[in-house]
């Protein structure tokens, strides 16, 4: 298989760095979409800086706050006809992975007629505006990766929009934005990073340039695991998770996801656990799963983390996450019968058939 690694959006990081970016705004056009969530970027400051750097410039803007957590694809058709009818020439996404991805969905829509049937089929034209992404939680890395994931109802999961148009053309980052994050959405965005990175490495897409990015990724994550435990993290180590979650995201922006991804949209798909939650609470069985046929590999990434073995990942992980949810054999049955039509299965080092899904989930979950 013929690897490679591309990564064409401009990184610019730092405390205050979109204050510092007049210049980087200016020059995305006239006119942007503001897309967030109803509340978090206006607490945390983002929104009032990037509008007060706008202002500045004098350009105009309009704002969709409208994303819930894990936005349907009703969510980005509204927002596209929004967008629209504003006459916006840019994007700019604040919040977590579910803004970031929202507005990439926006983009996409706003700029080429594409009904709901054929919105995951990859077929775009080269039709985007510019983005400019500002992450204020630390794990999608959506701020740097293709993709967009959407709730599907009528798949009961969720599904990626993928094309390289997707790219934002600017990502910042600045971690004051996170000083005051619950610890419980800390440490989910943690893992989410975490498993970003991880995956990346059972990837079959892997690569030297990812293998080396993951490795950083995880050994910056793994520093703060003593401080994610207590939820009392300093602003260098809120800088820390942000820029592995970048980097995390740079990863799989190449290599992918694999079968954690897969089965986790299922427990956020119908018991609404948090994404990085739930593939927190496969990560670890996953892990045990692949090292029965690849033992180096895994050795590696225990090792980026400073553990001897799988069993004291999952120790670890369970400090993190606490008490687990429980699944019934039904339950599991039809989320194995989703999960194994997914493409991401076939990405794995080592692919899962049926029973092995089955086993994953019923030792993963019914603790």
């Amino acid at each position: 298989m013929i690897k490679q690694y591309y990564m064409p959006t401009q990184i610019i990081m730092g405390e205050d760095c979109v204050q510092s970016s007049n210049k980087v705004f200016s020059e995305m056009g006239k006119k942007a979409l503001i897309v967030t969530g109803k509340n978090s970027a206006r607490l945390n400051g983002s929104l009032d800086d990037i509008i007060k750097v706008l202002s500045s410039n004098g350009q105009e803007w309009a704002l969709f706050d409208k994303i819930m957590s894990n936005p349907t694809i009703e969510c980005v058709y509204e927002g596209a006809a929004f967008a629209k009818t504003e006459n916006v020439d840019f994007i700019i996404a604040i919040g977590g992975g579910s803004p970031m991805d929202a507005a990439k969905a926006i983009n996409l829509l706003a700029c080429q007629d594409i009904p709901e049937d054929k919105l995951f089929n990859g077929q775009y034209s080269e039709e985007i505006l510019s983005m400019i992404l500002v992450p204020t939680t630390a794990g999608t890395g959506s701020e740097v990766t293709p993709y967009a994931v959407l709730t599907n109802n009528r798949a009961q999961t969720k599904t990626s929009i993928a094309s390289h148009i997707l790219f934002p053309k600017v990502a910042i980052l600045d971690a004051k934005y996170m000083e005051n994050l619950p610890k419980e959405i800390t440490v989910n965005t943690a893992i989410d990073a975490l498993s970003h990175s991880i995956e990346g490495m059972l990837s079959l897409r892997a690569n030297p340039i990812t293998d080396s990015i993951a490795l950083d990724s995880i050994r910056r994550i793994s520093r703060c695991f003593e401080s994610l435990k207590t939820g009392e993290l300093t602003r260098e180590q809120r800088f820390e998770l942000l820029y592995a979650s970048t980097l995390a995201g740079m990863v799989i922006a190449n290599t992918k996801t694999t079968a954690v991804h897969s089965m986790g949209y299922s427990l956020t798909y119908f018991h609404d656990i948090d994404h990085g939650r739930a593939n927190g609470l496969l990560l670890g069985e996953f892990l045990k799963y692949v090292e029965k046929s690849c033992p180096d590999r895994v050795s590696e990434i225990l090792s980026a983390m400073g553990l001897s073995t799988v069993n004291e990942f999952i120790t670890l992980l369970d400090e993190l996450l606490g008490e687990r949810e429980n699944l019934t054999d039904e339950q599991i049955e039809k989320y194995v019968s989703i999960t194994a039509k997914s493409s991401n299965i076939k990405n794995s080092l080592v692919t899962p058939d049926t029973e092995d899904l089955v086993q994953i989930y019923k030792s993963s979950m019914n603790k």
